[in-house]
């Protein structure tokens, strides 16, 4: 008898902890308080890193793009997607014609070797239509196409444009105004999967980039604004980028006196 009791008292434990209004839960919600807060910490470090990642990203990038030619766009992935091949060669500046690099100031940015990457006059224009209920177009320059095409996907929303104008100011920041005409004129899209005005000048006219006459040039220019539809030769656009590619000066180590 005297055993048995012996052994229900060992068996009885006693808890003398403080206990809150809500018992045992107190503890435990005061021993997860720094486990949540840790977690809190945690997320809001990696936050912070993404968004410095894409702060810089562009930065980077652009360096790379300073030394080394583009693999792929956006916009090449985009086409390919669609059903679209793509054909592309790279080619240096001084391996494309200088009626090529006239023929794109003219027609696309007659201020290029002016502005820091922005004509500010056409962009007013720009708004201005808009607010009238047109759409948002116009105002792009050389350097904001390029840095559309090299990070960016096609569309006409505020997103898009903002991130644009973000990427510009990187690009003229770290590039020099030869680099960008030549990554311009190597990225850009002639047609559905031809992409550089090397192989667009293989693919309409079977000579390369370096041997385009000067209506050859303007003709391969003038579907720039609507390349999936339009081909060289078949607007009359091509006649005034001709007239307009006499007051292009070029410099003897490229554009904008280079």
């Amino acid at each position: 008898m005297r055993a048995s009791r012996l052994t229900d008292d060992r068996a009885v434990s006693h808890d003398f902890r403080p206990e809150g209004p809500g018992g045992d839960r107190l503890r435990a919600d005061e021993d997860e308080a720094p486990e949540r807060a840790g977690l809190a910490a945690g997320i809001s470090r990696v936050l912070a890193q993404v968004l410095i990642l894409l702060f810089f990203w562009p930065a980077i990038a652009i360096l790379f793009y300073a030394v080394v030619p583009p693999p792929a766009t956006p916009l090449m992935l985009i086409r390919l997607a669609e059903g679209h091949g793509i054909s592309k060669s790279w080619r240096p500046l001084s391996e494309i014609s200088p009626h090529l690099q006239r023929a794109a100031i003219a027609a696309e940015d007659g201020k290029f070797c002016q502005h820091g990457g922005f004509d500010w006059e056409a962009v007013d224009t720009a708004l201005e239509r808009y607010k009238r209920g047109g759409y948002l177009l116009g105002a792009s320059t050389i350097s904001m196409q390029t840095s559309k095409n090299l990070f960016l996907w096609p569309g006409r929303t505020f997103i898009r444009k903002g991130g644009e104008a973000y990427i510009t100011v990187w690009l003229e920041a770290l590039l020099s105004k030869k680099r960008i005409l030549e990554l311009y004129l190597n990225v850009i899209e002639f047609g559905p999967g031809i992409y550089g005005v090397e192989a667009a000048a293989r693919h309409y006219y079977g000579v390369s980039a370096a041997q385009v006459s000067p209506m050859q040039a303007a003709q391969l220019i003038s579907v720039q604004p609507n390349p999936l539809e339009w081909r060289p030769g078949t607007r009359g656009r091509a006649a005034t980028i001709v007239a307009r590619m006499n007051s292009v000066e070029l410099g003897i180590k490229g554009p904008c006196g280079e």
